[in-house]
């Protein structure tokens, strides 16, 4: 079935001293674009993060987010240089001493200096946290597809209806197609009858007539567009069923479409094609929306 590229989902695993929540947004993008938003302890896994989410995605912008709590006592410290803020106060003192400045020390002021407070990673057990990430990685790519699923769903129904119409405007249009010559034929008449009147016949013969109705009919002849059109919908009504990505395809065959139809519209020289070959342009454009956002 056709997926849509725009979709969202999250996933959230915990143990007893850790949490992890992931979420995904995707939007449409020619191609499978993973941009992934996490701490730097997970940077050995994002290989493994990117193979999952190539797994199931194949096309889409997507953006990830991992978000990590550890509340055990293996976690991060942050820890002070004891040596470092005495030297630092000692340098205070002595400079408001000699400077005749109140002394306003305390330790906010001194733990803005460089290098007094330092971050010390805690010890990570990496085959807990990769089970944690890709039990949620896995929760958010299932909500992910199944919202992707859902709009794709409603944009093939879409799509299809579309389709159908043009194909019942293709049917009018090879119906009218014959009665354009016929029209000629009698307008022509018509017109030498008016120039000529009683002469017309031995002025103008009927092969003469018939040599300008054949060239007319040549010129304006649309039955190999409208063959091609034919199948080019059919083959849109099939490709949105198949159980695979198909937006390229289907980007491809709208493009077909659109230059058949406009090809019928320089070739009509009826008011009643040139119409509805308008009406069909604005459904097929339509169409192309909906089908750049399919996977």
């Amino acid at each position: 079935m056709s997926a849509s590229m725009t979709g969202y989902g999250r996933g959230e695993a915990a143990g007893a001293e850790r949490r992890l929540i992931v979420e995904i947004k995707s939007v449409n993008n020619r191609y499978c674009d993973i941009q992934i938003r996490m701490p730097r302890l997970f940077a050995a896994l994002e290989n493994r993060v990117r193979e999952m989410v190539a797994s199931r995605v194949a096309r889409g912008k997507l953006d990830l987010y991992i978000t990590y709590e550890d509340r055990s006592a293996q976690a991060s410290q942050v820890r002070y240089d004891a040596g470092l803020v005495h030297a630092y106060a000692l340098a205070l003192r002595e400079m408001a001493s000699r400077e005749n400045m109140p002394d306003g020390l305390n330790a906010g002021l001194i733990a803005r200096f460089n290098d007094v407070l330092q971050v010390e990673p805690g010890v990570v057990p990496m085959d807990e946290v990769q089970a944690l990430l890709e039990h949620a990685l896995n929760q958010a790519l299932d909500g992910l597809c199944k919202m992707r699923a859902l709009e794709g769903a409603r944009m093939a129904d879409d799509i299809r209806e579309r389709a159908q119409r043009l194909e019942t405007m293709r049917q009018g249009v090879a119906a009218r197609a014959p009665q354009v010559v016929t029209a000629y034929r009698q307008r022509l008449t018509d017109r030498v009858q008016e120039l000529f009147g009683d002469q017309a016949s031995s002025l103008v013969s009927e092969e003469r007539l018939a040599v300008e109705i054949a060239m007319y009919a040549d010129k304006c002849a649309i039955d190999e567009e409208l063959v091609r059109l034919q199948s080019h919908l059919k083959q849109l009504q099939e490709g949105i069923g198949l159980d695979e990505p198909v937006g390229k395809k289907l980007d491809f065959l709208v493009q077909e479409i659109n230059r058949e139809i406009n090809t019928i519209g320089s070739k009509a020289n009826d008011l009643n094609l040139v119409q509805d070959v308008v009406t069909m342009k604005s459904e097929v454009e339509k169409i192309r929306e909906q089908v750049q956002n399919l996977e």
